[in-house]
Formats: C-alpha cells, sequence, structure tokens
C-alpha cells in the first residue's frame, strides 16, 4: 500500500515550519495532545488537526491499511518520535552490593573486634615487661610466634570479606536473573497492530508513533493513542488518574487513550501517537528519574504499597525487588499516585515460609545472643575476679593495653558464639532453593513472577481452577445444532437448513463476533485448522465453514466501521449483539450468548419453515429439558443465536440495554464440545492424594460443568459434594442486606465442588471466603487460575494467583503471581511439586545447619568458658588455646553453610513429594523427625568431639593442644579435633538429604551433580586449609594415618544416621509421645490406658505419621 501524504487542515494552527522528519506534526505537539482529556480533547483535536482522520494522513499512515512496514520508514519513526521503550532503572554496581553486604550487624562486629584486635596486635604497650603484668605470651619459645598475634585478626578480616564477596556476587547474579526474566517477560509481551492491511502481532518494543493498533477486552495499552473506531469501549485508567470507575471511551466523547491503562470491555481501532518516553506513562517515569537522586527514599517507600494493581504483591527480599513488571508496568505512576492519595493498604499476609523462618531466626538469634552475652561475662568477671581478687594484683596503667588485649579476645569469642548460633546461612540457602526452583520451573511451563509464590504454592490445601482451556483443551468445535424444530447430533448437512435460516446464521456468527476472530489454515499439511481469538467464537466461525459457508465475504461486505452499536460480551451481559443499519432504513441486531440467558428474552422462534412462531415460557421450558440439557449432560456448552428487527419510524434509546435485548426471534442453538486434557484427571488425583481440593469454577451451565467435572475425577460417584450456580450460591451466603456472612460460607465451601454461572465476582468472594474461614486448624492456602480481566482481584487475593499465558489477558497477567505459559492444569501440580521440594530444601539445610550450630556452640561456648579455664594460669599470665578459632568456626559457619546452602537447596523433586499432605501453616518448620536427627547427631558428634577433646593426645600419642598459651603455634591436638568435626559435617551432609526418617540417604544422589561436586570440593578445600592453613586457620599438618582415623570417625555418621532412624529408638511411652506431639506442634489426647491406648494426634499428617511414628504393639494411632 501506498502511505497517504497528509493533506493539512485549512483551518489548523499548528505551525508547519517546526513539523519534524517531514511529518505533519512533531513529537511536542503530539505530547501536549495526549495530556488533554474529553471535550477539550475533541476540540483540540478538531480544531487544531481537523480530526483524527487528518492526524492519521498528518503521520503518513491509513486508518484502515496501516503503516507500510517498510524498514526504512520504520526507523525513521523512531529516530523522530522515540522508541517504544522505557529504559530500567539502573541495576546496582557489585560495589553497592559489597557495600549493602557489610551492612550486616554480624558482620560490622567481626570487623570491629577484628579491626581492634589487628591495632592491639602491632602495638607494643609500655609495660610489657613489667612482671606485675605478666607476659601476655608468657610460655611461648618462639619469639617470632610471639609477634603472629595479628594473623588472628587479619584472618578474620579476609574471611569477613569473603563473607562479603560471596553474598554480594549472589546478589548481582539473583537481581541478573530477575532481570532475565523481566526482559523475557517484555519479550514475549505483543499487541496486534495493523501493517500492509494485515493484523500481525508483534513486540510491544517494535510498535512505532502511527501505527494503527487493534485494542480489545483484557489489553493492556503499550502507548499512547487516538481512537479511530470503538465498540463499547471502558477503559480502567485507575492507574493514571486514582478513579475507580471504568471511563467510556467514544469519538465524540473522550477519544484519548493512554499507555498502562486497561481495557475492561469493548474493542476498537486507535493510532498510536506517542511511545517510551513521551507517552504518559514514560513522562511519569522521566519525571521520577530526574528526582531519583533528592527522593530516593521516598520513591522506594512508595514501592512498598504500590497502586491497587500491584501493591499487594511488592514484597522484597534481600534487598532485590521480587515485583517482576512488563514492560508498561505501573511502578513510577504508582508511586507518584501513592504521594498523592496517602492511600493506605493493609500488607499482604507472609507466605508461609516466610513466616516460619521469620518466627525461627527470632527464636535462634535471641538464643545466641544469650548465650554470647553469657560466655563474655562469665570469661570477663572469672579474669576479673581471678586477677585482681585471688591474685590481689593491682591495676597498673601500664598493664591496661594488656588487659585490653584480654577483652578483645573475649569479645571475639562472644562475637564468635554469635556467628555460631545464628545461621547466616539460611537466608543464602532460601535465596539458592527458590532461584534455583523459579529457573526450573521455566521448563515446566511456570513463568514466575513473584518469588515467593513458588514456596506458598508448595503449600496449597485448595486450588479454584477454570474449566476452559485449563482443564479441557482450549479447541473448542460445534458438534450439535438445534435448527428449525430439530435436534441434529451432529453437524446438519447445509441443504437440510432453509436458505434464509442459512443466512441468518452466516451473518449472525460473521458480524456478532470480534472481527479479530477468525480460522486460519494449519501450519502443517493435514493438521487442524488454527484458531485465532475468543475460541467460542472460533467454534461458531468453525461452524460457518463446515456448513459451506465463508464468514469472511460477510465481513468484507460489512467491514467493522458500518458496525453501528456494538454491546460487547462480559461477565454480566453473558452474551454479544451487534447493530447493523438496514438497507429499508431500520435496523437489525443479531445476539449470542449463554442459552438460558438468550432463551428467556426470546418471544418467538424460527419453526421448520424458517418463519417465526410464538416462544413461550412453557416452550421454553420444554427446549430447556428436551435441547439444552441432554447437551450439557454431555459436557456441551450451549450457545443460542437471535436476531431482532427494529422499524425504521423511530431510533430506540440504545442505552436502555433491557428494552434493546428483548423480545428476540431464536434462529439456533448450538452444542460446543470442549474435550477434557488426557492429562488432567491423572493430575487432579495427584493432587487429591496430595491433600488438596481441587474446585471448578466456570461461567458454564451447571449441567456442563458437572459433566466436565465428573469426566476430569473433581466429582466422584457416591460422594456428597456440592455443585452450585453463582445465584443459589449468593442465596446461601448472602444476609437480607446482600451481605456476605462467613458464618454461611463456612457451611457451603468445605462441600463445593463446582460453581458453576459464576461470575468473577463470585469466584473472589469464594476464594476470600475460603482465606478468610476459622473452619479446620489452619488457615487454608488458596490457589486460582484466571484469564479474563475481571478475575484480577481474585488473582491477588489468592495466596498464589495463576494466569493464563496463551488465552489470559494483560491485565490478568500482571495481577498473577505466576503464568501458565501452557494453561495446563499439569503445570499447576508441577509448580506444587516445585514448592513442596524449596520447603523441603530448605528443612534439609535447617537441619544439617542447626546440628552444626548446636555442636560448635557446645563446644565453644562450654569448653572456652568453663573447661580449659583450669589450665589458665593468670599469675604466669599463661592462657589455654581452645578447640576451635575465631577464622575455624567462620569457615565452618560461614564458608561451608554455604556451599551447604547450594548443595541441600538444588536438590531436584520426585513424584514423592506428592504423596503427602500439605504441611500447613501452623506446622513448626523444624519437625519431630528433624528435631530427633537434630539432637541424636549432635549427641554423637560432641561425644567424639570431647572425647578428642579430652583423651585424644593419649590415643594418638601427640601433645596436649590444652596447655597452650594464648599466641602458641597450632597443635596436632586441635587440629584433629577440627579436622574431626568437619568430616563429621561433611558426611551428615548426606544425612540432611533426608528429613522424613528415610532410610535410603544415598536415593538419586546422582541425579544432583551439585551435591556431589559441593561434597567432593569441599573435603578438598579441607585438606589444604588443613595441610597448608597453618597459623590462620591454626592448623598444624597430619599424618595419613591421623586422617584416615577422622575419615573413619566421618563415615561413622552415616552408621549413626541409620541407627537413629531405627523404629526402636522411638520409647513407646504415652509421656515421650505428648513431648514428641508438643515438638511437632500437634495436640495429643491420651485417654486412661489399658490394654491398648487410643492416641489421637492432630496437626500431622497420616503419610507423616506412617514415616515418623511406627506402629508399636497396644498403641493405635489416629490422624485428625
Amino acid at each position: 500500500m501506498t502511505n497517504n501524504v497528509a493533506d493539512h487542515h485549512p483551518g489548523n494552527s499548528v505551525a508547519e515550519g517546526n513539523h519534524e522528519g517531514d511529518f505533519g506534526c512533531s513529537m511536542v505537539e503530539l505530547r501536549n495532545l495526549m495530556e488533554l482529556r474529553s471535550a477539550e480533547a475533541v476540540a483540540r483535536l478538531n480544531d487544531s488537526y481537523g480530526g483524527v482522520q487528518n492526524v492519521c494522513k498528518r503521520l503518513k499512515t491509513s486508518p484502515v491499511e496501516g503503516l507500510s512496514g517498510n524498514p526504512t520508514d520504520l526507523e525513521k519513526r523512531r529516530q523522530v518520535f522515540g522508541q517504544n521503550f522505557i529504559p530500567p532503572k539502573k541495576a546496582k554496581t557489585f560495589l553497592q552490593l559489597v557495600w549493602e553486604a557489610l551492612q550486616d550487624v554480624t558482620l560490622i562486629i567481626l570487623e570491629i573486634a577484628a579491626i581492634i584486635s589487628l591495632g592491639l596486635s602491632f602495638y607494643h604497650p609500655p609495660g610489657g615487661d613489667n612482671e606485675m603484668c605478666g607476659q601476655s605470651t608468657g610460655g611461648v619459645e618462639d619469639e617470632g610466634e610471639s609477634q603472629a598475634g595479628w594473623i588472628e585478626g587479619a584472618a578474620i578480616l579476609f574471611s569477613v570479606i569473603i563473607v562479603v564477596l560471596v553474598t554480594a556476587f549472589n546478589d548481582w547474579s539473583k537481581e541478573k536473573q530477575f532481570r532475565g526474566l523481566q526482559s523475557r517477560i517484555e519479550q514475549e509481551q505483543k499487541f496486534t497492530v495493523i501493517r500492509k492491511g494485515q493484523v500481525i502481532q508483534i513486540p510491544v518494543a517494535e510498535i512505532v508513533v502511527g501505527d494503527i493498533a487493534q485494542i480489545k477486552y483484557g489489553d493492556l495499552l503499550p502507548a499512547d493513542g487516538i481512537l479511530i473506531q470503538g465498540n463499547d469501549l471502558k477503559i480502567d485508567e485507575s492507574s493514571l488518574t486514582g478513579e475507580s470507575d471504568q471511563v467510556k471511551k467514544s469519538m465524540d466523547k473522550d477519544p484519548m487513550l493512554l499507555s498502562g491503562t486497561h481495557v475492561m470491555e469493548g474493542s476498537g481501532r486507535m493510532v498510536v501517537t506517542a511511545v517510551g518516553i513521551n507517552s504518559q506513562t514514560g513522562i511519569i517515569f522521566t519525571l521520577l528519574g530526574a528526582g531519583e537522586g533528592d527522593e530516593e527514599k521516598k520513591v522506594k517507600k512508595g514501592k512498598k504499597s504500590g497502586a491497587p494493581e500491584n501493591r499487594n504483591k511488592a514484597k522484597t527480599q534481600d534487598g532485590v525487588a521480587l515485583e517482576i513488571q512488563p514492560l508498561k508496568s505501573q511502578e513510577g505512576v504508582e508511586n507518584e499516585e501513592k504521594e498523592k492519595k496517602k492511600v493506605k493498604v493493609p500488607k499482604k499476609e507472609k507466605s508461609v515460609l516466610q513466616g516460619k523462618l521469620t518466627r525461627l531466626a527470632v527464636q535462634i538469634g535471641k538464643a545466641g545472643l544469650i548465650m554470647s552475652a553469657i560466655t563474655v561475662i562469665i570469661l570477663v568477671l572469672y579474669f576479673v575476679i581471678d586477677t585482681f581478687g585471688v591474685q590481689k594484683r593491682p591495676w597498673l596503667a601500664e598493664c591496661t593495653p594488656i588487659y585490653i588485649q584480654y577483652f578483645v579476645k573475649f569479645f571475639i569469642i562472644g562475637v564468635t558464639v554469635l556467628v555460631v548460633a545464628v545461621p547466616e546461612g539460611l537466608p543464602l540457602a532460601v535465596t539458592i532453593s527458590l532461584a534455583y526452583s523459579v529457573k526450573k520451573m521455566m521448563k515446566d511451563n511456570n513463568l514466575v513472577r513473584h518469588l515467593d509464590a513458588c514456596e506458598t504454592m508448595g503449600n496449597a490445601t485448595a486450588i479454584c481452577s477454570d474449566k476452559t482451556g485449563t482443564l479441557t483443551m482450549n479447541r473448542m468445535t460445534v458438534v450439535q445444532a438445534y435448527v428449525g424444530d430439530t435436534h441434529y447430533r451432529q453437524i446438519p448437512d447445509p441443504e437440510a437448513i432453509l436458505p434464509k435460516v442459512l443466512d441468518l446464521i452466516v451473518h449472525g456468527v460473521a458480524i456478532n463476533s470480534a472481527y479479530t476472530s477468525k480460522i486460519l489454515p494449519p501450519e502443517k499439511e493435514g493438521g487442524l485448522p488454527r484458531q485465532v481469538g475468543n475460541k467460542t467464537e472460533c467454534a461458531l466461525l468453525g461452524f460457518v465453514l463446515d456448513l459451506k459457508q465463508d464468514y469472511q465475504a460477510v465481513r468484507n461486505e460489512v467491514p467493522e466501521e458500518k458496525l453501528y452499536k456494538v454491546y460487547t460480551f462480559n461477565s454480566v451481559r453473558k452474551s454479544m449483539s451487534t447493530v447493523l443499519r438496514s438497507s429499508g432504513g431500520g435496523f437489525r441486531m443479531y445476539s449470542k450468548g449463554a442459552s438460558e440467558i438468550i432463551l428467556r428474552k426470546c418471544t418467538k422462534i424460527l419453526d421448520k419453515n424458517g418463519e417465526p412462531r410464538v416462544f413461550k415460557a412453557k416452550d421454553r421450558d420444554e427446549m430447556v429439558k428436551k435441547v439444552i440439557e441432554p447437551m450439557a449432560c454431555h459436557g456441551l456448552r450451549t450457545i443460542c443465536l437471535a436476531f431482532r428487527d427494529f422499524p425504521a419510524d423511530a431510533e430506540p434509546d440504545w442505552d436502555s440495554e433491557n428494552e434493546i435485548l428483548s423480545d428476540l426471534t431464536c434462529i439456533a442453538v448450538v452444542g460446543i464440545e470442549d474435550p477434557v486434557r488426557p492429562e488432567v484427571p491423572d493430575a487432579i488425583l495427584k493432587c487429591q492424594r496430595a491433600g488438596i481440593t481441587v474446585r471448578m469454577v466456570t461461567g458454564d451451565n451447571i449441567n456442563t460443568a458437572r459433566a466436565i467435572a465428573t469426566k476430569c475425577g473433581i466429582l466422584l460417584p457416591g460422594e456428597d459434594f456440592l455443585c452450585l450456580e453463582g445465584k443459589e450460591f449468593n442465596r446461601l451466603i448472602r444476609n437480607e442486606k446482600g451481605e456476605v456472612e462467613q458464618e454461611q460460607l463456612d457451611k457451603i465451601w468445605p462441600k463445593l465442588r463446582v460453581l458453576a454461572r459464576s461470575s468473577p465476582t463470585d469466584k473472589h468472594t469464594l476464594v476470600k471466603g475460603i482465606i478468610d474461614s476459622t473452619v479446620g486448624d489452619q488457615r487454608q492456602v488458596v490457589a486460582v487460575t484466571g484469564d479474563g480481566t475481571n478475575d484480577g482481584p481474585a488473582l491477588k487475593k489468592a495466596d498464589v494467583g495463576f494466569a493464563m499465558g496463551i488465552a489470559g489477558t494483560d491485565v490478568a497477567k500482571e495481577a498473577s503471581d505466576i503464568i501458565l505459559t501452557d494453561d495446563n492444569f499439569t503445570s499447576i501440580v508441577k509448580a506444587v511439586m516445585w514448592g513442596r521440594n524449596v520447603y523441603d530444601s530448605i528443612s534439609k539445610f535447617l537441619q544439617f545447619q542447626l546440628t552444626v550450630n548446636v555442636v560448635a556452640l557446645v563446644v565453644v561456648a562450654f569448653t572456652r568458658a568453663c573447661i580449659t579455664q583450669d589450665s589458665m594460669d593468670i599469675g604466669d599470665m599463661e592462657w589455654s588455646s581452645w578447640p576451635y578459632g575465631a577464622v575455624q568456626m567462620l569457615w565452618v559457619n560461614l564458608i561451608m553453610d554455604t556451599f551447604a546452602s547450594l548443595a541441600l537447596a538444588t536438590e531436584p523433586p520426585s513424584e514423592s513429594l506428592l504423596l503427602r499432605k500439605p504441611y500447613g501453616r501452623n506446622k513448626p518448620l523444624i519437625s519431630r523427625t528433624m528435631m530427633k536427627n537434630i539432637l541424636g547427631h549432635a549427641v554423637y558428634q560432641l561425644t567424639i568431639i570431647f572425647t578428642l577433646l579430652f583423651a585424644g593426645e593419649q590415643f594418638f600419642d601427640i601433645d596436649s593442644g590444652r596447655n597452650a598459651p594464648l599466641h602458641s603455634p597450632p597443635t596436632e591436638h586441635y587440629t584433629i579435633v577440627f579436622n574431626t568435626f568437619v568430616m563429621m559435617q561433611l558426611f551428615n551432609e548426606i544425612n540432611a538429604r533426608k528429613i522424613h526418617g528415610e532410610r535410603n540417604v544415598f536415593e538419586g544422589i546422582y541425579r544432583n551433580p551439585i551435591f556431589c561436586t559441593v561434597v567432593l570440593g569441599t573435603f578438598a578445600a579441607q585438606i589444604i586449609i588443613v595441610e597448608f592453613g597453618g597459623k590462620p586457620f591454626s592448623c598444624s599438618g597430619l599424618t595419613l594415618s591421623q586422617w584416615f582415623w577422622c575419615i573413619f570417625i566421618g563415615v561413622g555418621e552415616l552408621l549413626w544416621g541409620q541407627v537413629s532412624t531405627h523404629p526402636k529408638i522411638l520409647t513407646p511411652f504415652p509421656s515421650l509421645m505428648f513431648l514428641q506431639a508438643a515438638l511437632e506442634g500437634g495436640e495429643a489426647s491420651a485417654p486412661p490406658c489399658s490394654r491398648g491406648t487410643h492416641l489421637a494426634v492432630t496437626g500431622t499428617t497420616p503419610g507423616q505419621l506412617s514415616r515418623d511414628i511406627p506402629a508399636v504393639r497396644g498403641i493405635h494411632w489416629t490422624a485428625r
């Protein structure tokens, strides 16, 4: 096509000398035009530009055929008017992330202690030779060693640097991955434009000024534009204006369409007038970017709540935003609106894992702080009392630096106790596990937009699923029809239908459908024709083709511009109607929609002769009974086609919908089949085994819904479940004032399995009611699927919202947490599996981490503060060395934890995860079995450590390390203790792979190469540290024999693990069982003991009971 040359309107007032790139208007002029609204915009458009048609001419584009698509022309437009791209906020540099990592309180304390230690090691006090002060290095023969006190401080700083670099690198990698996900979302976001007369989809970033864009229900507008043609168009502009009311758009009242707003109803075409940073959204982003330096804190504060679209989803973790926005996200707009309106919105509840980890971290932190303080206090008091009380030494000024050295040493020990107690590796484990899972979930067709949704899905107890496209194939075809008093069980022969009735069917389908819906030839020879657009409309268009008719010829004869009035489909109408002006001067309206709704508005029906006859209520009831219900019982969706002629004498009031959509004449009723996906019944069975209730929420007829639910396995024969229609559902749960009563809803939802003829409001009410319910032991965790614009509220309210990647609207995707790229229910089951795997991975890491912490804490605190004091002689200022140096503890607790988190957090999921019930919100993160494993292995390790500590020198025939002075060289004795400790952790890491009492800890180990690499790598690093670590790591080289003994004791961990998982370890005494039940967070009730004790434990699951509690003779276990 040839682009039209700009013809300037005679009355225009735009200066023609300033136009850029030979276009009839400049970027600034268009930008200013788009800032106007309503009547003012219409007036400026007409006065200055001569209407929207002239704007198209100035922009050298055709309102019908669009741009030519010439690459040179497109590039020129990008240069003159800009690209449709808003630059993202600059990513944090690696140095900034390093600085953030340095803000950790524990690391700051360590840094201060290390610097003080370094400073004192280089400072030689004048009273150092004073006999009254003693010698801090007393007993050291090597003068060089006495000057090596700086090494420990330097080594602590070195370890802190490593931890900071690892943390910063992890944050950098995480942010890079999130930006990659965001980039993928942007690349997948496409929009429909007309180029060279062809309707095509292009990436949003490729849209240019002058493009003719087709807009439809559910779209998120990617650029500013002016309406050329619209049908019943309503826009949600709340993201820009803050007003929740939908704005009607029309050529004569308000044709201005703005980027970032949502199409809630209708369809149309617009000419793009501003893109990227020149659009209204882009301008706001630019303003925010300009003031970023001054208002950075305000902006960050604003991000925490956001606008109605995203405020409930904006979460951060480890300083990185988890909200992954599409190109036209309203983040900047939301911030500005928040500053203006100061809207206060309740904070969304934490995810299950977040809540449990927070509670656990607080408890561990408090315990560690108390232990740390007690250790320091004991050391300081012992030193002060023994030095100034028992020894009666005076405090001499020249001795002060030496005394301070000891206090710093005590402080470092206290900090080390705190470091050991607090599991610093936990945030890293959580991050790695979630990031790893998100990456893998993409291969399973789950595009995760909010990181915590991955974990929350593992705790889901209920799924409210759509029917069409999720449970079914979304490949709709008409298989039955009722035309002219005849019920055809197959597609009728075209000759069996009267020509005038056939003509009504063809026109009623071709015209009264979105023109974007069409049937295209198959991509491969022998394949099925491609359905583009609304699948129900595609089924009807396919029906027309099956009748050997051509719908496209009708559309060419009646283009969209000739449509007089369109009542587009929405969830309230459940129908669509299109009005045409007849050649005789009157009007004809075609309608289609849900059969029972359209039939209620019909007063006539075409008989076998094609003539209208009276259609009374009893005729309708008989038709429902004989035609509609049989179709529905076969799982068919029933659609009624109807029409109405309006006389030419007076034009009706088109705004009186109820009057217009009445007195219809029924043409035909068709039955549309949408087969159940073959893999869905098995997926639903897996959900039911996993303790997840699946509910179907659909807009279809209740008989159709019941038939599909039965085929899927949601409804099972003989079970007492409810199937309700939306009206009946609302009648049961609402009071006289129309308010939802939670008490009434609580009586309905536990048995409800199918909600038919439901509106999006009904779906939101159901989801909110289930989440707010107090029925049962714990709050339900609800996942919801949605594809429509009006599903947004339910998707946001749900704990996890799934949007359809193929059939879903942009609005639904933006409101969701996870996008199903294949629209398949089986992908939701995979999300459950990955979510449970995340939870178990964190539990595995905790089991390993807390075992290390318990052992190290007892050894460090107990031996340092209480046992090895016996060897300290204040008189000679000798201070014994201790089993683990601060650097060794940092290696074990920080460096090794990083490896462990990488190993245990990347375990791939297995189907066995779906054989247990959800953990729920109230169950403690550390289960009874985990507690048994932690304490059991801690006992084994402490026994070994204390045996080696007090008898190791005799067993290995070496010098004792217990009497070594403060800065003495590393001893073989303590090196063996340290090395054995690490070996036990290494083999206990293998034990930690199983947390439910499984015996085979090696099962599936080769499926996780990362785990094998980490274990072998840690072992290699330990060899280097022991043999070459020297003074910084307080290690002395070991002989081959000593190495074998260390490894042998470490392997003993595996044997001890088998012993501790043996059923007889659980003593079958009621008192112990109460303790175990309490550990698990359940409630136990024990009737008076007789021959058999019946113990009912709640708060757990049968699967967990069968694993954790053996069948003990005389004791019966019941899970409630």
